[in-house]
């Protein structure tokens, strides 16, 4: 059995995980997650997420490392295949590293899963894609037994572009998470399991804000994971990431996090980096100025690259997307560029101009409507024809 009682702060490693202990906490209770515990006053765990493809061992193995070096307290590795899953198992014997399974399409590879990780995350908006005649309910109850019988922590995984279908036409977003997190919290504290924490994504700053805000005054015990998801590329995306972080850490709100950024799989490391940082400044009361991101200009939004990118060239085409759109700062429009098919559709609808990146195309969308699907060589210059006629509209 693990010892969940190490000393607290420290993350195995011989040297603080954080100092963010001047802050006054919300008292959430303790969750154990392998060797260390979020919640009940521990230091803000700071985390990423692997971004090679899981069956690519050697690659996976080697970013895993990376992350380890930078700080990370937890790693966070997508299975969406049986192959995926064979390769984790083979993985977690070669890292010392916690690790969380993050499980979107398929949720029955937990039952392989649970066995060698130490928290599973599940994603309340996709479990209606696998065995569609079952009850959410039902399947949250078979993951909460499986965590507890192999002595795992869950994470509830809320993203605003993939609430579940019975949210999808709420016309408050933040009401849509919010209450979907109530109902999952609430069903895994009737069966018992209170090892889990809960979290609140948006790409929108404010909405993570009001989200987890409102979250924490319903139930203020639940350990919460911060993060703005498919904040883009840096140094825009840390700058929304820490517009959301500033105000909730300052009032208590988080026991995890993560600064989620469109990087190469060699750059994966800056994802710590930057969220120590922001800890680092929210503790010595450092206001940083946001010069990076202008809420009320062009918002640029792009999913960091994940096990589940259907082609790496995406994380290229964002960079791409921005030079070529620097004109247009000052409109207040959304484009998104997304790399996958997990919230790649959702995100892409919600967005004044879509491209979801395909193997060899990019589908690109206006306000939800598909204008057609490009090379990856072709689609800039369909995209500025898109926006140039945005912006027209408003003139």
């Amino acid at each position: 059995m693990t010892d969940h009682n190490t000393a607290a702060g420290y993350n195995g490693r011989g040297r603080l995980r954080s100092r963010v202990l001047a802050i006054e906490r919300n008292p959430t209770r303790r969750v154990a997650i392998g060797g260390f515990c979020i919640g009940d006053g521990q230091p803000i765990a700071v985390q990423s997420m692997t971004s090679t493809r899981t069956r690519d061992r050697a690659a996976t193995l080697a970013q895993l490392q990376a992350l380890q070096a930078a700080g990370a307290d937890l790693v966070r590795v997508a299975v969406d295949h049986p192959e995926d899953a064979a390769a984790l198992i083979e993985l977690r014997a070669q890292c010392t590293l916690p690790l969380s399974v993050d499980l979107q399409e398929n949720y029955r590879l937990a039952e392989r899963l649970a066995p060698h990780v130490d928290k599973l995350r599940y994603n309340p908006g996709h479990l209606h894609h696998h065995e569609r005649n079952k009850r959410w309910q039902d399947k949250v109850a078979w993951l909460a037994e499986l965590a507890d019988r192999h002595d795992c922590a869950l994470r509830i995984g809320l993203n605003g572009g993939s609430v579940p279908p019975d949210k999808r036409e709420a016309r408050d977003p933040v009401a849509a998470l919010v209450e979907t997190a109530l109902e999952h919290s609430a069903a895994l504290d009737d069966l018992g399991f209170t090892r889990y924490c809960v979290s609140l994504k948006d790409s929108d700053p404010a909405q993570v804000v009001a989200a987890n805000q409102q979250f924490a005054a319903a139930r203020p015990e639940v350990p919460l994971h911060l993060g703005v998801t498919e904040a883009g590329l840096p140094p825009e995306a840390i700058d929304k990431t820490r517009i959301a972080f500033e105000p909730l850490i300052a009032a208590g709100i988080g026991d995890t996090l993560r600064v989620s950024l469109t990087l190469p799989d060699a750059e994966k490391q800056r994802e710590i980096e930057a969220g120590r940082q922001i800890l680092e400044d929210i503790q010595a009361g450092r206001v940083r100025t946001v010069v990076h991101f202008n809420p009320h200009g062009l918002n640029l939004i792009s999913c960091p690259s994940c096990a589940r990118v259907e082609n790496g060239a995406f994380v290229d085409l964002a960079e791409r997307v921005r030079e070529r759109t620097r004109y247009a700062a000052d409109h207040a429009l959304t484009i998104a560029v997304m790399g996958c098919r997990v919230n790649g559709p959702g995100e892409t609808d919600d967005a004044d101009l879509g491209l979801w990146c395909g193997p060899n195309y990019v589908n690109l969308k206006c306000r939800g409507r598909k204008i057609g699907a490009f090379r990856y060589d072709q689609v800039l210059d369909r995209l500025d024809e898109q926006l140039q006629a945005l912006i027209a509209e408003r003139a």
